[in-house]
């Protein structure tokens, strides 16, 4: 006698459940976001002559040694790195050959140059541009590193503790751009690091918008310090509750998520726009790799501000704008 198998619990309205469809978008500005993606790939938008121009170092006046290579010069070289996927001594090979197509006669740094300048390096952030206030979001990501834990994995088969390096990130909701970039170890709380990335913005911050781990009181004071003005936009924890009058913007939050439900106050609050970050975090993981290249803290910290900075530059060549398909 057969035996009769059950349906799991999950099937047993699988008739009856309401399907959502996935939804559907089109570009509507392809051949111009088709332009951008081809100019990523032109040696001429990396290789700047802004850059050849600074391209060796200054002298300083002082005794000793003077540096032969200028900041921007390992920039330049670095980014190329990272654009192109290619280790430091395929990189010298790559910024040799370019000097040679394009006929300009300076000295490339090599790869020990390029490792040793590299922590040391100081990458500023994209300035932005802008009049009208920034509306900010917030969020982070793990980033792979290749290490000793790694290499006796691979040779003896130990299973050891993962490591990562977490890449704290400031969008900017309206251009898509990297405004704030912070990578640390992964064991660093993410709230912490939000005063240091509203340091590294210079302009007005209308808004911050983030995920509920940033649902703390150091986030709060940071705003009020920095932009007293500007609003705070985080989901507070499920487990919160309005203790006496509602005079904060937590409280007022809660006020609101209890009245509409979490999904209303989303669509009130606008926090729905924090999926831009999301993206941007995937479009770098994309673009730049899911793994740091570099070995040591300093320079993965650098790494990591020239690959926003790299990303920002593609992002400024074109984006997709797409519309919702009925």
């Amino acid at each position: 006698m057969l035996a009769t198998v059950e349906p799991m619990p999950y099937k047993f309205n699988e008739s009856r459940r309401h399907k959502i469809p996935k939804a559907r978008y089109r570009v509507t500005n392809w051949p111009e976001y088709d332009a951008g993606l081809i100019r990523r790939g032109s040696l001429t938008i990396w290789f700047t002559e802004e850059a050849v121009a600074a391209w060796h170092a200054p002298a300083t006046g002082e005794r000793g040694g003077q540096l032969v290579y200028s900041a921007i010069a390992i920039e330049t070289s670095l980014a190329l790195r990272l654009v192109f996927h290619q280790p430091l001594r395929q990189t010298e090979g790559l910024l040799r050959s370019i000097a040679d197509v394009l006929g300009i006669n300076i000295a490339i740094p090599d790869h020990t140059t390029l490792s040793r300048r590299g922590g040391g390096l100081t990458v500023l952030p994209k300035r932005i541009g802008r009049a009208e206030p920034l509306h900010l979001l917030v969020d982070s990501t793990g980033l792979k590193i290749y290490g000793e834990g790694e290499w006796l994995d691979q040779k003896h088969g130990i299973r050891s503790r993962r490591r990562w390096r977490k890449l704290h990130l400031g969008i900017d909701a309206d251009t898509h751009e990297v405004v704030a970039v912070e990578l640390t170890p992964d064991d660093i709380g993410d709230v912490s690091e939000v005063p240091g990335l509203l340091d590294q913005i210079d302009v007005e911050v209308a808004s911050l918008t983030a995920d509920g781990a940033y649902d703390g009181k150091a986030v709060y004071d940071a705003m009020a310090e920095r932009h007293p003005s500007a609003t705070v936009i985080i989901p507070p924890r499920v487990t919160s509750s309005v203790a006496g009058e509602t005079t904060t913007q937590r409280d007022r939050h809660l006020v609101l998520i209890d009245g509409h439900g979490r999904m209303g106050w989303q669509r009130r609050s606008g926090y729905n726009q924090r999926s831009l970050v999301e993206t941007a975090m995937f479009r770098y993981k994309t673009i730049m790799g899911r793994k740091l290249q570099a070995r040591t803290l300093p320079n993965q910290k650098v790494e990591a501000k020239i690959g926003c900075n790299v990303l920002n530059r593609m992002t400024g060549l074109g984006m997709p704008v797409s519309a919702r398909v009925h």
